[in-house]
């Protein structure tokens, strides 16, 4: 995968865009969510990984319900990921040096492999990953919400320039969506092991918080204006 490499520091939070080249499809079935996801955990190490052995080692595993729960040195913090057809978001904390340009690489070349084979294509999947630098509180809770709220343009595709039409609905549909953390965020056990959800229900209040901040943005699409949300998003 081509890499963009900004300046990321270590204990540093970050807003992660992993697009599809020229916008082209990244997922076509859940088959290829399960295994994206699957990636996103298992390439987030230190150590080499070979994920066709750790497939075989975790099926023959049987003492923990959690087939993704073990001790290794992870490369960033996972606190959200949501996945778009044509691209994925995550909101990653840098554990380790380089650990955001490592992880992504690895994950990266490792779905591709999986991807082009299984569709029997050749050449790059992903374009050059963007990272922007969350510096507040306040940017924190719009890109946890925005990143959340990203699957909206699955149902109403207009809502950024028109707004929301169904509320109700979209707030029903996020929180059964299962291709992002916001249901765990919810406590409804989606992909428990994938995301550390503990700092970040504290800067956003926790379950009924960041409940309520989400569904107060979607009712109002944003208190703050599009201009000055966009601003915060850092683009």
């Amino acid at each position: 995968m081509p890499i963009r490499k900004p300046l990321l520091v270590n204990g540093e939070i970050y807003h992660v865009i992993i697009r599809g080249a020229g916008d082209s499809l990244v997922f076509r079935n859940n088959q290829d969510r399960f295994r994206a996801i699957f990636s996103l955990y298992e390439f987030n190490t230190t150590e080499p990984v070979e994920i066709k052995s750790q497939r075989k080692r975790r099926k023959k595993s049987k003492k923990n319900r959690d087939p993704f729960s073990d001790e290794r040195e992870i490369l960033v913090e996972i606190f959200t990921f949501c996945f778009m057809p044509n691209h994925i978001h995550l909101l990653l904390r840098q554990v380790k040096k380089d650990g955001i340009s490592k992880f992504i690489q690895k994950f990266g070349a490792g779905y591709v492999g999986y991807f082009n084979q299984k569709y029997e294509r050749k050449g790059p999947l992903f374009a050059k990953f963007r990272a922007v630098h969350i510096k507040t509180d306040e940017q924190l809770r719009v890109v946890f919400s925005y990143i959340h709220i990203n699957p909206t343009s699955l149902i109403e595709p207009k809502w950024k320039e028109k707004g929301i039409n169904s509320p109700s609905r979209v707030i029903n549909f996020l929180e059964k969506y299962k291709w992002s953390s916001y249901p765990d965020y919810l406590e409804k056990q989606n992909f428990p092991s994938l995301t550390k959800r503990e700092f970040l229900s504290e800067v956003m209040g926790g379950k009924n918080g960041a409940k309520n901040f989400i569904n107060d943005w979607i009712r109002h699409k944003s208190d703050k204006g599009e201009k000055e949300t966009l601003t915060l998003l850092g683009w």
